[in-house]
């Protein structure tokens, strides 16, 4: 079933970018005159076509799902034999070097609109997010010795307001890209007096994170994580160890063998370091201190021992759910396909000069798997990932690659400095070096794609 709605969830990711990047060419070409013979989502042989308008456009889907184009009349293709000097005017070569721009650069344009549109829908609706609420660090951690202790609320980084931990998050992965110490605004409440909160600026350097540990959970290694609520039993289910020790409902778990408990995370992860030993836990119970021992239960699963007391305890972070007015969520998807786009082309930069390893190129398997983690989290997450996946399908079409759109956007900036096209025969070797590039990075992608699925 799993493996079914992930072959369902890639499909519709392909689907919805493809037809929307190629759409971008047509209604262009159409715009500028320039006749479309065909459409096809998917490449190779047409397995399936209809024809429509006056033109008849062939409509069609082709044997190989990856990738799509546009047709156009074009009089270097040799099977279209003489053209009526009518056609002839709408023909694609003939068209001044700025329509031909308009047309090339209109499928990856059309990506990022796409992207815009999601993302300003997503904010204007309203998207529920942990906020930027800090758990306190380990000692020894680069959070600690900056200055956090915990329960702090990040209201701003490097000057850029923050709502939700994935604005805390993204501004973070930015300032590791271009190696920056980050300065986050906190404020934490003051002891004794609820009201009032205290005002800080933190500078954290993050020189010890590389760019290849951006898929990772970097922010853990830096001592940053969500504020989780405190130790406040649950349900406590009946013939557990925690029942058996005498745990109730709505005890509060202060300490386990004399070490401080900060909050639920804390208890679950050291209660599942103990199976089958003894612990001495102190709760506070109806404002009065009680001392109690349990011994957690041994939980053999997929290879691994773990130790389980039976009892909820609350982990959910504090939620917050951002809402914008519909020209701010506007402006908000704006900004956030520019600053996707722009780390985008980075990590491209990095991978290039060998600053970041090669080992981030993801195929279409990778893609597949995280279309059907999202889809089952839930419709904003998939609907976040497909902004995310038209963002990277656009600019990576806007590489100066031949064969893809910015390829032929390269050569048409030439022909606008220069006044006359680029040869025949240099595009023609190009478009083979073009192949070729292309071919390495599928190879790449797949071996990672594969790699990722055995390691």
């Amino acid at each position: 079933m799993m493996l079914l709605q992930t072959i369902l969830a890639f499909a519709v990711v392909l689907g919805v970018l493809v037809i929307v990047h190629e759409l971008g060419h047509y209604l262009v070409a159409r715009w500028c005159g320039v006749k479309v013979l065909r459409f096809s989502v998917g490449m190779g042989k047409v397995v399936y076509s209809r024809r429509f308008g006056a033109d008849q456009t062939e409509w069609a889907v082709s044997i190989l799902p990856l990738g799509g184009y546009v047709k156009m009349l074009d009089a270097r293709d040799d099977e279209l034999g003489d053209i009526s000097p009518e056609d002839m005017k709408r023909e694609f070569t003939r068209q001044s070097v700025w329509r031909r721009i308009a047309i090339v650069a209109a499928g990856p344009i059309a990506n990022f609109l796409l992207a815009i549109a999601v993302f300003a829908g997503l904010y204007s609706y309203g998207i529920p997010e942990p906020a930027p609420k800090l758990r306190a660090p380990a000692e020894k951690s680069v959070a600690y010795q900056a200055g956090l202790r915990g329960n702090e609320l990040v209201t701003s980084v490097n000057g850029e307001p923050v709502q939700i931990w994935n604005d805390l998050r993204w501004q973070m992965v930015q300032s590791v890209i271009n190696k920056q110490p980050v300065r986050l605004e906190v404020e934490s409440p003051v002891a004794g007096a609820p009201d009032a909160k205290h005002i800080q600026t933190i500078t954290l350097p993050v020189d010890s994170i590389s760019p290849n540990e951006l898929e990772g959970d970097f922010l853990g290694k830096l001592g940053i994580d969500l504020a989780r609520p405190p130790a406040v039993l649950g349900q406590v289910v009946p013939d557990g160890p925690a029942m058996k020790a005498g745990l109730q409902q709505g005890d509060r778990v202060l300490r386990v063998n004399g070490a401080p408990i900060t909050d639920g995370l804390s208890l679950v992860e050291l209660v599942r370091a103990s199976p089958g030993k003894n612990l001495e836990v102190d709760v506070l119970r109806n404002g009065q201190p009680v001392s109690l021992r349990v011994v957690p239960d041994e939980v053999n699963a997929d290879g691994q021992t773990f130790g389980r007391i039976k009892v909820e305890v609350p982990m959910a972070p504090d939620m917050v759910v951002a809402h914008h007015s519909l020209f701010g969520a506007l402006l908000k998807g704006v900004q956030k396909t520019w600053d996707t786009s722009v780390l985008t082309i980075k990590m491209v930069g990095k991978m290039i000069i060998g600053e970041v390893s090669w080992k981030n190129v993801t195929g279409p398997i990778t893609i597949a798997d995280y279309a059907g983690q999202t889809a089952r989290i839930g419709w904003i997450s998939y609907l976040s990932f497909i902004a995310f996946v038209s963002i990277s399908l656009g600019v990576m079409n806007l590489l100066p690659i031949p064969v893809l759109d910015g390829g032929l956007l390269l050569y048409y900036a030439v022909e606008v400095l220069t006044g006359r096209p680029v040869s025949e025969r240099f595009g023609a070797i190009a478009q083979r070096a073009g192949i070729g590039i292309l071919m390495t990075l599928m190879l790449v992608a797949v071996f990672n794609d594969i790699n990722r699925l055995i390691s």
